[in-house]
């Protein structure tokens, strides 16, 4: 069996609100909500991929401030990083329809991608 891809999510946390992302329709599990992020490349930190994702898609800055989870699903290893805005929250993305922000308790009511639930458990769970 093949080494899962890496993945890194950022799990930007403002205000005790949380942001999540709808995939777009037409991309990969398009209707489904998601921590935002992507590859890592190779020679990449998942640090380091992280910044440049959020950079790509969300067209913001972000600060890694700490690990959240590492699973895998089917071949992806979701790492989730916890970070924080540098500055404007973002208005638009690349790869997604909506952006929302919401608390620990209404995150669940959101039909997340499969990868993304570890981490939705654990920060719903508080």
């Amino acid at each position: 069996m093949p080494d899962p891809i890496d993945v890194v999510a950022a799990v930007i946390e403002q205000d005790e609100l949380f942001l999540a992302c709808r995939r777009a329709p037409g991309r990969s599990a398009g209707g489904k909500w998601e921590f935002p992020g992507g590859k890592v490349e190779p020679g990449e930190s998942p640090e380091e991929a992280l910044v440049r994702e959020i950079r790509e898609e969300l067209s913001v800055e972000i600060l890694v401030t700490g690990h959240l989870t590492s699973d895998v699903t089917g071949p992806i290893r979701l790492i989730c990083l916890r970070a924080r805005l540098e500055g404007e929250a973002p208005a638009t993305s690349t790869d997604h329809d909506e952006l929302r922000w919401v608390d620990h308790a209404t995150m669940r009511d959101l039909d997340w991608a499969d990868a993304d639930l570890p981490a939705v458990r654990l920060l719903s769970s508080r």
